[in-house]
């Protein structure tokens, strides 16, 4: 019996795209099924331009380095991984709506969709987790 694995991401800094993803591709390659609902500052995460420039905390910004040295992959190769391992990426139409964004400003393969889209995948998942 797959695992099935619902993420929600509403924070759009470099660390929040490491939770996400890490955890995301993690599960994937155990074959649990995984998707991301990607909504608010989130939606960054999977932004063709902004997930390249994500933010580090304030005071947090020599971790780079530290990313760098351990061979840690950018972003852009976690998210790749993650939809290679077939992760299903949702992106909220309603905050797209708000922002005036359209799915051409996110990086390709992406799903667009709403709260109920996710809620219909998110009804029987044995882990659920936000950042």
């Amino acid at each position: 019996m797959s695992r099935k694995v619902a993420i929600i991401a509403s924070n759009g800094g470099m660390f929040d795209a490491y939770k996400v993803f890490n955890l995301a591709t993690a599960a994937a390659a155990t074959d649990a099924e995984v998707g991301i609902f990607f909504t608010f500052e989130g939606l960054n995460l999977i932004h063709k331009d902004l997930h390249k420039q994500l933010p580090l905390p304030e005071g947090k910004e020599a971790m780079a380095e530290g990313f760098k040295q351990a061979n840690v992959p950018s972003i852009g190769e976690l998210l790749g991984m993650a939809q290679e391992l077939g992760v299903r990426i949702i992106a909220c139409q309603m905050t797209m709506d708000v922002m005036g964004l359209t799915a051409e400003d996110f990086v390709n393969g992406i799903e667009v969709g709403g709260a109920a889209t996710f809620l219909d995948f998110a009804f029987d998942a044995d882990v659920t987790l936000t950042f």
